[in-house]
């Protein structure tokens, strides 16, 4: 049986987090010299590198990734322990990774994540951002749990997945109080030259934007495109042009960014998906996540 030396996966632990050997060291007490010759001894006795060479500064590889993972749940474990001995124990965590498409608004996202907060147990999220070409291949090795997309999984990227359907809503349009007050009369006419702030090209969002536009006869005055929905929503809110947002997070877009709903896009609606490796669900976040999107949120 080969075993694991512990001492050397929390010298590599220490540098992953930290984010250099000087920054290890400091928090160590050690010399470089002593914390590179532990890892290279790890390195040899898995017989892969672990860190790679960027400019001055190291980044993990890929089986660096993977170890790192593993030694965040092996040291959490540890503390656990530690804290359940002591009498200071709050209870066994559940950890999620999750990846979440960037297109995806932050208010919906946190609509989507807030049931894993609500779990009995302790629970621990990490929330990655990214295109679906960047989360889906974290999610076939297991670095990630669950990615979230305003679309199901592209076949066109190489990852065998399954979409789980969360649910449908509504778009509406919102401007600032003086710029809605204005484009409300005759909308939605009255969006022909008005000055719009929309989501890059190639979004699902957009795409659904161009399209009722066109069948609206209108051509709207675009000042901005934006992948960051919020920043988007923010310069909406500061009077630069309307902006679309979905109607199932309505409330929250309008107190968060002090804006009036102007209308609805009729005859669309957006779909949200939950993207795993299996057909059936077992972790308990994810279970959770989807029950309360299915049973509350998308009603």
């Amino acid at each position: 049986m080969d075993w694991l030396n512990y001492h050397h996966l929390f010298y590599f632990w220490t540098v992953a987090r930290a984010g250099s050997i000087t920054a290890a060291c400091e928090e160590l007490l050690l010399a470089p010299p002593t914390i590179s010759a532990q890892i290279h001894e790890l390195e040899a006795a898995l017989g892969e590198k672990l860190f790679a060479r960027s400019g001055r500064g190291l980044t993990l590889t890929e089986t660096g990734r993977m170890a790192y993972r593993y030694a965040d749940e092996i040291f959490s474990l540890g503390r656990e322990f530690v804290d359940t001995v002591k009498g200071r124990s709050k209870g066994i965590s559940v950890h999620v990774n999750i990846g979440v498409n960037d297109v995806i608004p932050k208010l919906v996202a946190y609509r989507l994540l807030e049931p894993v907060v609500q779990l009995p147990e302790r629970s621990r999220i990490s929330c990655f951002q990214g295109t679906p070409t960047q989360l889906l291949p974290a999610l076939a090795v297991h670095d990630l749990d669950l990615v979230l997309s305003d679309a199901p999984a592209d076949p066109h990227i190489k990852v065998r997945a399954f979409s789980h359907l969360l649910g449908e809503c509504g778009v509406t349009l919102f401007a600032s109080p003086k710029q809605a007050r204005k484009i409300r009369k005759g909308f939605p006419q009255s969006l022909d030259g008005a000055s719009a702030l929309l989501p890059t090209p190639g979004s699902t969002l957009r795409g659904a934007l161009d399209r009722w536009f066109e069948s609206v006869d209108v051509r709207p005055d675009v000042i901005g495109e934006f992948e960051d929905i919020a920043l988007l929503s923010t310069f909406g809110g500061q009077g630069q042009g309307f902006f679309a947002g979905y109607d199932v997070v309505e409330s929250d877009i309008i107190s968060s960014f002090h804006v009036e709903p102007i209308g609805s896009i009729k005859d669309h609606r957006e779909r949200f998906f939950a993207i795993t490796v299996e057909r059936r669900i077992r972790h308990p976040a994810v279970a959770a996540i989807m029950e309360a999107a299915r049973g509350r949120l998308f009603k």
